[in-house]
């Protein structure tokens, strides 16, 4: 069972975890809303600590890398980037060169099903007709 506790004079919500006589208080930096306090209390009552935990690793790794700021942005973002104003010539020619655009999307971490999809809509546009 999950206590949550509210300590105005520090202004932090300190949520407890009681497992077996074990109890686990952690401390937050700000004030949680009533909203969060009891989504809080659902996870620990609902799910299993290694799920929360995991989940938590997850987060972590996230953040720090958010902080670091080497988040890597979504796939879709990325293939938007590479082909939105790509022209019916240009794609030919990267289809031509396809080996060295491997190469050069490998370099910038792009993984294979990214540079896939890349391929797929370059062939789409080198089918159509230029303007």
């Amino acid at each position: 069972m999950l206590n949550l506790i509210h300590h105005d004079s520090i202004k932090k919500c300190t949520p407890a975890y009681h497992v077996d006589g074990l109890e686990v208080r952690l401390p937050v930096p700000k004030r949680l809303t009533d909203a969060q306090l009891r989504m809080l209390e659902d996870y620990f009552r609902e799910m299993p600590i290694e799920e929360i935990l995991t989940g938590l690793k997850f987060a972590k790794n996230r953040w720090s890398a958010k902080d670091a700021g080497v988040l890597k942005v979504g796939r879709k973002s990325i293939i938007q980037k590479e082909v939105h104003s790509v022209t019916n010539e240009q794609a030919q020619w990267r289809l031509k060169n396809w080996k060295m655009m491997i190469s050069n999307y490998r370099r910038r971490g792009y993984s294979y099903p990214t540079i896939s999809r890349i391929k797929k809509i370059l062939v789409e546009k080198s089918k159509k007709k230029s303007k």
